[in-house]
């Protein structure tokens, strides 16, 4: 046996012995290392955000208040355009029904 054969032997046992859940090719689930990488980028992110911040504090957090409260009301009108959307073709539905029922 090679030291390269031993060492995936010692690797697979380690694996086997902490009861990590594996993919098809034997290695670990993608999904943690998925959800610590989205942490790590976003803590990153965020640490470069405040060192290149070209205005104050204050001023960053009143223009980013503004663009959530923005986003928030474009979102609520969107999902209202949405549901009318939805119930104007139930609607239509129902009466389509109805009059294939009648026939």
């Amino acid at each position: 046996m090679t030291d390269r054969d031993e060492m995936d032997q010692e690797d697979e046992e380690l694996n086997d012995e902490d009861g990590g859940e594996t993919d098809q090719q034997g290695g670990r689930s993608g999904t943690l290392s998925f959800l610590a990488g989205m942490v790590l980028g976003a803590l990153v992110g965020a640490g470069v955000a405040l060192l290149m911040a070209p205005e104050r504090g204050t001023v960053t957090r009143r223009k980013l208040k503004k663009l959530v409260t923005r986003m928030r009301d474009d979102t609520r009108d969107r999902l209202e355009d949405w549901r009318d959307d939805v119930k104007a073709e139930l609607k239509r539905r129902r009466r389509e029904i109805r009059e294939r029922i009648e026939r």
